[in-house]
């Protein structure tokens, strides 16, 4: 007869370990949103712990998005925007608080919905940093929540794509803002899987 006593249980349904998730999101998750996520180990018996990165929202991008605003039209016809106008330091400072504040909220509805979590915000690229957190916390699975709307959804599908080429846990990509009825049935945006 063979002892077992020395494999390890690595059994989610005992109680006795963590079950850890890292979570990609683009913007603060809602209450509905953080209710969601916790759906979705709602049997695992063993702590699930949330480890949420939330990428740092580029200053630049932002300059860079409000000229892309303007028509060809009005590009032509206004004089030259002089960079040393706008105050890239002061705009910096405005995303990093952004972010931090989207995290808290996002650290918060998790903790509202019943769940244990932990997060940073990163300026990192989002992938690279996705997979050096899974590794870190030796995560069982990771999830990406994006926005729902046509660019960002071309823009991140990406993230998820490239996810799941570098890490070795399942990736589960939602839309942020539906529920997973919408996300299913075609009503929404959608929602993708391994």
């Amino acid at each position: 007869m063979t002892d077992h006593t020395d494999i390890p249980d690595d059994s989610i349904h005992d109680g006795k370990g963590t079950y850890d998730v890292v979570l990609l999101v683009e913007q603060a998750l809602t209450a509905a949103d953080a209710k969601q996520v916790r759906s979705l180990h709602a049997e695992i018996e063993d702590t699930v712990v949330y480890h949420v990165l939330l990428p740092l929202e580029d200053a630049a991008a932002r300059i860079e998005a409000s000229l892309g605003t303007l028509g060809a039209g009005d590009l032509m016809a206004a004089p030259a925007l002089a960079m040393n106008d706008v105050d890239i330091e002061a705009l910096r400072r405005e995303c990093e608080e952004n972010s931090s504040s989207d995290l808290h909220k996002t650290l918060l509805a998790i903790h509202d919905a019943g769940g244990k979590a932990t997060g940073k915000v990163t300026s990192e690229p989002p992938v690279d940093a996705l997979a050096a957190l899974v590794t870190s916390v030796d995560a069982r699975e990771a999830i990406i929540l994006t926005r729902s709307h046509v660019v960002a959804e071309f823009f991140h599908v990406d993230w998820t794509s490239r996810a799941r080429r570098k890490l070795g846990v399942p990736v589960l990509h939602l839309i942020e803002h539906e529920n997973f009825d919408e996300q299913a049935s075609g009503s929404g945006e959608g929602v993708t899987g391994v």
